[in-house]
């Protein structure tokens, strides 16, 4: 079973960032439940959903589609983040791997699981519906500018690929 819920929506407007309490479980294993930033690694959790990804930490912010899905509670990758592969195995199943990066060489694999990848899209489209709306009424000027418009555009994707 998977499940990735985020609660306790706050913005730490002085870093221009979003934090969650992040808890996220498969099977039995609780794999992250603490508070974390969420808006970092948000679009390429999104972009997840329809391509495999490899995160690399250390990638510029422009790079965002290489961000782990969860950084540190400071906004930055290079501090502290959660890291997962996805690998597509077809249009029905993915793997999702929990890995330790590590600058400079490969990352250590921690675990992998087979997941349903319409559940993996329906909860990527949720997380995206939920950042929109909270965004909404702030004053969000996020390091990288195009985090809003990525992730409207990448929630319209997953909302016209449910309906096929």
């Amino acid at each position: 079973m998977f499940q990735l819920d985020l609660d306790h929506w706050s913005f730490d407007k002085d870093l221009q960032i979003i934090h969650a309490d992040v808890r996220l479980s498969i099977s039995d294993m609780i794999i992250v439940e603490e508070p974390l930033c969420i808006d970092v690694g948000l679009p390429a959790l999104l972009a997840s959903a329809f391509q495999d990804h490899v995160p690399d930490r250390w990638a510029a912010a422009e790079e965002w589609s290489r961000m782990p899905f969860f950084v540190c509670g400071c906004g930055d990758p290079d501090c502290r983040a959660f890291s997962f592969v996805i690998k597509h195995l077809n249009d029905r199943q993915l793997e999702f791997t929990w890995v330790e990066e590590r600058q400079g060489s490969a990352y250590k694999e921690m675990e992998s699981f087979k997941l349903d990848a319409d559940l993996y899209r329906e909860k990527a489209l949720s997380l995206g519906k939920e950042f929109l709306q909270f965004v909404a009424v702030l004053d969000y000027r996020p390091y990288m500018n195009e985090t809003v418009r990525i992730v409207k555009e990448l929630v319209q994707r997953l909302e016209h690929a449910k309906q096929l």
